[in-house]
């Protein structure tokens, strides 16, 4: 259809809708020609139940992958047609147990002719087709069941998106930036303490002393920043620190673009061992540690009342 032909992969629910619609009512004619009281959306529930006595609504909507309300209403459906009868006897009252009724185990037995024909049929169109559909199907369940079609959406809009931020070198018209971007989450899980006050606002000093720091820029404006802060007297290299992200940039890989870029300053400053704290209440900060290659470590004070976890990354082994 030349719809499809203009829209491209991105319709691949609707053309998948015309298909199956196209399928379904052929399957309506089918039931007619071969003279059975069905209707296509019965099939599921009617072909479990004719491999089995009795099931409960719940068996029957985990077995053919239905919720239990859609199976509820196709039973009562099938119900008034006479082919299933509900509320068999049951050992707990409170399952609906479904079964056949006679009409249905006749018609169980006559629907096996249909059966034969049409899977005579689709096997005959997989011969004239360049492409395996049923597998096709299988394979396409499986991976959207690993990872569905929104999840990689979202995946993919992240990538876009972070392509239009870029990484920059810390200048004095930042000044209020960083210290605005990191009081605003400080404040917001914590309070601000001396050592928060000495960072942000000489941010200069932590130059002089042989750091950096890196500005997040997300189409030309301001919206992270990151410290590579020089440290003495300890086993560690540097920290990596006063990494701040502003809520309306999240979710565009801003975080992880800011502290790969940090970890590469590291390297290029010789540094052989990375050092960060935090606080374990900042759960999507510590998964993007451990991300970046960050271990846990014991043992080191800090001047940071809220720090209670803390990590390293071994440049060396990266």
């Amino acid at each position: 259809m030349k719809l499809f032909e203009k829209t491209g992969k991105m319709a691949i629910g609707s053309r998948l809708r015309l298909l199956t619609s196209k399928i379904t009512d052929d399957s309506a004619l089918l039931y007619g020609l071969y003279n059975i009281e069905l209707t296509p959306k019965w099939f599921p529930v009617f072909f479990v139940l004719s491999d089995n006595a009795s099931m409960t609504i719940t068996e029957i909507a985990q077995q053919i992958g239905h919720s239990q309300p859609s199976v509820t209403k196709i039973v009562k459906e099938m119900a008034r047609s006479g082919l299933v009868k509900s509320n068999l006897k049951s050992t707990d009252k409170r399952r609906n147990v479904v079964g056949l009724t006679t009409k249905g185990k006749e018609l169980s037995q006559k629907i096996h002719l249909q059966y034969q024909d049409v899977d005579a049929a689709i096997e005959n169109i997989e011969k004239e087709a360049s492409y395996p559909l049923w597998e096709a199907i299988a394979e396409w369940e499986f991976l959207l069941g690993q990872k569905s079609l929104f999840l990689r959406v979202k995946e993919q809009k992240k990538r876009r998106e972070s392509r239009d931020v870029k990484i920059i070198s810390y200048t004095p018209k930042y000044k209020a930036v960083f210290r605005a971007l990191n009081e605003a989450w400080i404040n917001q899980y914590f309070e601000m303490e001396e050592a928060d006050y000495k960072a942000l606002d000489n941010p200069e000093l932590i130059l002089k002393k042989g750091g950096k720091i890196l500005v997040a820029l997300y189409n030309g404006k301001p919206v992270g920043v990151c410290a590579l802060i020089k440290m003495t007297d300890t086993d560690y290299d540097f920290e990596m620190a006063k990494m701040a992200v502003s809520p309306e940039a999240q979710g565009k890989h801003i975080g992880w673009l800011l502290g790969k870029a940090i970890v590469k300053a590291a390297k290029e400053a010789g540094a052989s061992k990375l050092y960060l704290e935090s606080n374990t209440r900042l759960t999507p900060a510590i998964n993007l540690y451990y991300k970046l290659g960050f271990v846990k470590v014991t043992g080191i004070h800090s001047p940071y009342k809220r720090a209670n976890i803390h990590m390293e990354l071994d440049l060396k082994a990266k």
